[in-house]
């Protein structure tokens, strides 16, 4: 025996054919398909989006990272100090003089 839903599915189905008759049924039919297969591309394309952000590695930055013996050589470079044969602590000690110098000059 049938219940009421199926009763109002048959319903359903009955008054869309006396509405708009049975050549536009195969034309319903094929749009609700086609929303139906854009829904799920576009669900799976945010799943594969999800999925690729969670385990994409960070993107490496542009610049190469420099060590602060290199950033600490080409200070010195440019402020016109010979690195040649000279401990870290002697560069840092030499910048440090050379930038005090430099700003007793400017003030």
């Amino acid at each position: 025996m049938l219940e009421g839903w199926e009763w109002l599915i048959i319903g359903v189905v009955a008054i869309v054919i006396i509405m708009w008759g049975p050549s536009k049924i195969p034309e319903f039919a094929k749009a609700l398909g086609r929303a139906k297969g854009e829904f799920s591309k576009a669900q799976k394309e945010f799943t594969d989006a999800a999925l690729t952000t969670e385990t994409a590695p960070a993107a490496a930055p542009k610049q190469t990272i420099r060590t602060k013996d290199e950033m600490l050589l080409d200070t010195a470079k440019n402020l016109g100090i010979s690195t040649d044969g000279k401990t870290r602590e002697q560069l840092t000690e030499e910048i440090a003089v050379k930038a005090k110098l430099l700003g007793s000059e400017n003030a």
